[in-house]
């Protein structure tokens, strides 16, 4: 079975996009969501609630933006570095930068410019943390690079 590659450029336009959708929404949640409590998006699953987390994934380091920011920084710098280092990717290890440099990177962009990150996507049935479009681009990331670690300890058996 021939192995499917992204070339660097696919790479990046993935992850700009992914910043653009994530700021794009946090702007919407911050300007038209602010006036509002809460909204529901499909009744009793989820619902939009606009909050500020000064920390990282489930609130934790809560209050520690500054050393938060240097982090997204320096891990978008070295995935940057990382991609440009190699003209294709196998796919799902391409994916999985991809989603990782967006996600952190809109995160990032959050924490340098306002010092806490907008997170607005709440589940109602489970005590589960508000998060953005960011976070889900990053746990996408940890998806993808699983698949790349099964699908790779597979064809090494085959």
């Amino acid at each position: 079975m021939k192995r499917k590659y992204l070339k660097r450029r696919s790479i990046l336009l993935i992850s700009v996009l992914i910043i653009l959708i994530d700021q794009l929404s946090k702007i919407w949640a911050r300007q038209d969501l602010i006036k509002v409590a809460t909204k529901s998006f499909l009744p009793n699953l989820i619902q939009f609630r606009v909050v500020k987390n000064t920390g990282a994934a489930f609130s934790l380091f809560s209050g520690a933006t500054p050393i938060l920011g240097l982090l997204s920084f320096s891990v978008c710098i070295a995935l940057i570095l990382w991609i440009l280092r190699h003209k294709s990717i196998y796919i799902w290890n391409a994916l999985s930068v991809a989603f990782l440099l967006g996600g952190t990177m809109g995160n990032g962009l959050d924490r340098w410019r306002l010092g806490y990150v907008t997170d607005f996507i709440e589940i109602l049935p489970i005590n589960f943390p508000i998060f953005n479009l960011a976070d889900i681009a990053i746990n996408l990331a940890v998806i993808c690079f699983g698949i790349h670690t099964l699908k790779k300890d597979h064809e090494s058996k085959a």
